[in-house]
């Protein structure tokens, strides 16, 4: 295992009910003018936005609010909201909705106290002031209310790229299962394949002897492959829900991901196709992902032959791990479809012509410097072959 630091100071609240007290907790942190940051319908629909206004209110704090964040969200609302929170003198920034509205919130929060570009942040620039924020989660996916790391499209050029720094972690987060029981199948699926690729990301490493963090990723894996059929089967299952909700968290608060290195090749690789196409985050990866793993699959034969027998069920073959490690990547594509989710490029959306346009701007895009991986380095021709495998 190799040296760490971990702080992760976020304050969760978890349970029923208890987005009506987040006012309570906006002031417990210091806030008193509020930048109230969310997408659109369901918020508004569901009267959820009404009752996060509405505990403000309790706490007599001021409040400005700028909607609009989409999937997959964009530099120029976060251009937006940085002029507004300047302009009417914000002190916090709250979040309410899922990881794209965090996300944003987060590239807000980071830019108003900055001189130069936010930009800046997601081309490597690491984030040490910002806003304090906090969170109302609506899916259970990104992880990003328990994380110091948010992503951002870069509409010119349409970089999709990622900023980190525990400045952004969220001084508090509203964890209200009940509020994601209103989302369409194909949402609440996208989510569950998104935690599962928090968790891949971190297992693929080359460090040695890290089995404490192995078995709490294969814990959390487990409880995805259990929760996942049970919420897919009945969307009101809240038990199941709760579970899922505090895997997602988690999955990305780099608790399962301290003393190792990390891999994030399917993230980057992704990030390219969404940025592209604009199709859901989690359905990408449910594609990337078992392309990913079996291109890189003789890197390593054994931890992904661990892997599919500690989570996967199956049986570990001496004479040719190989044949287990392919059985395991197999068993997740199987799991992934059987939830919903896409199985190749053109379900997607995706276009075979894209392929090298693509691959070159994963390993060269927006000042890149020829490769990707933290598991495997990997060149442009080799995305392009991994892209390949996705058709």
């Amino acid at each position: 295992m190799d040296n760490f630091t971990f702080y992760a100071p976020t304050y969760f609240v978890f349970g029923k009910a208890t987005e009506n007290e987040t006012g309570k907790y906006v002031k417990r942190f210091g806030g008193s003018k509020v930048l109230i940051h969310y997408g659109g319908g369901s918020v508004v629909r569901t009267g959820l936005l009404d009752r996060v206004k509405k505990s403000l209110e309790a706490e007599n704090l001021g409040y400005v609010e700028l909607g609009g964040v989409r999937p997959n969200p964009r530099s120029g609302l976060v251009y937006e909201g940085i002029r507004l929170c300047r302009k009417e003198k914000v002190d916090f920034i709250l979040a309410v909705g899922g990881g794209s509205t965090i996300d944003s919130a987060k590239a807000i929060a980071a830019g108003v106290p900055y001189d130069g570009d936010f930009w800046d942040y997601y081309q490597g620039r690491v984030v040490e002031e910002a806003l304090p924020l906090g969170t109302v989660i609506t899916i259970s996916a990104a992880g990003s209310e328990g994380s110091a790391d948010s992503v951002i499209t870069k509409e010119e050029g349409m970089y999709k790229r990622g900023a980190t720094g525990e400045a952004l972690r969220p001084k508090f987060t509203i964890m209200n299962p009940a509020l994601t029981q209103t989302l369409p199948p194909y949402q609440t699926a996208c989510g569950i394949t998104d935690i599962l690729a928090h968790l891949y990301e971190r297992y693929l490493t080359n460090t040695k002897d890290v089995e404490c963090t192995d078995r709490m990723i294969e814990g959390l894996m487990l409880t995805m492959l259990h929760e996942g059929p049970r919420v897919m089967e009945n969307p009101d299952n809240y038990e199941a829900r709760a579970n899922i909700m505090w895997a997602g968290m988690m999955a990305h608060n780099n608790s399962c991901g301290v003393g190792r290195s990390q891999d994030w090749t399917s993230h980057d690789i992704e990030h390219e196709l969404s940025a592209m196409y604009d199709c859901a985050h989690g359905a990408g990866l449910a594609v990337v992902m078992p392309a990913v793993f079996t291109y890189n699959l003789k890197h390593d034969v054994l931890r992904l032959a661990q892997l599919a027998v500690r989570v996967w069920g199956c049986q570990m073959d001496f004479g040719n791990p190989e044949r287990t490690a392919k059985e395991g990547i197999e068993a997740l594509r199987r799991f992934l479809i059987s939830i919903g989710m896409p199985k190749n490029f053109g379900e997607l959306g995706a276009q075979e012509k894209d392929i090298e346009k693509m691959a070159h701007s994963c390993c060269y895009g927006d000042g890149r410097t020829g490769t990707t991986g933290g598991y495997v380095s990997l060149n442009q021709q080799d995305v392009e072959n991994i892209y390949r495998l996705m058709l």
